[in-house]
């Protein structure tokens, strides 16, 4: 039983690991610099601040928990405006919920939102957010996702375990003064990186 536990998590690994491979860049032409990989083995640095919720890093692994008294997801600030940028992550739903990367500038831009049902892309011009793109297939919880998400100019797309979605708006091209993970109830997340361009001044 051991041993078929053990074959099973290293087929899960190596499925996760092959999709991040094969998740190829969708707006940009080049690698860029990278500005944040944090090991979740210890606190996060200080370009990161927890907005809403309870963050908790420890062997690689960043756990995310929903404080109901907040009344809001948790969320997580990078305070690093990007003028472009190519963020991946992988994540696992504990239940029903959702995983989500944005970015602001004074408010809210734009967001890529996983859940259940699927994958979808909105901007935040009105409230509530308006989706623009959506893509419909079933996300399992308890099983570890890939996203890759990047944004150019006025463009967002993202890749969620090789499905690919993109999308376009006027209100996307805002400047950015931070970027964001947002997640429902119960998440965890590990492999972060952050890459992009900074935003000038």
């Amino acid at each position: 039983m051991k041993s078929w536990r053990s074959l099973s998590i290293f087929v899960s690994l190596a499925a996760v690991s092959s999709l991040a491979q094969n998740a190829k860049p969708m707006l940009h032409n080049h690698e860029q610099p990278l500005l944040a990989s944090p090991s979740f083995s210890e606190a996060l640095d200080e370009s990161f601040s927890v907005a809403k919720g309870k963050w908790t890093p420890a062997d690689g692994v960043l756990t995310v928990l929903d404080l109901p008294e907040e009344k809001h997801i948790p969320v997580l600030h990078h305070k690093v405006g990007l003028t472009s940028a190519t963020i991946e992550v992988e994540f696992r739903l504990e239940g029903p919920g959702s995983f989500l990367v944005g970015c602001d500038s004074d408010k809210h831009v734009g967001r890529v939102v996983v859940n259940a049902a699927g994958l979808s892309i909105a901007e935040d011009s009105v409230k509530p957010s308006h989706t623009i793109a959506k893509l419909p297939f079933v996300v399992k919880p308890g099983e570890w996702h890939h996203l890759r998400v990047e944004w150019r100019g006025d463009q967002m797309a993202a890749n969620l375990d090789g499905h690919e979605l993109k999308a376009q708006h006027p209100f996307l091209g805002t400047a950015k003064a931070r970027s964001w993970l947002a997640g429902g109830k119960v998440v965890q997340v590990r492999n972060l990186t952050i890459r992009g361009e900074k935003t000038a001044g």
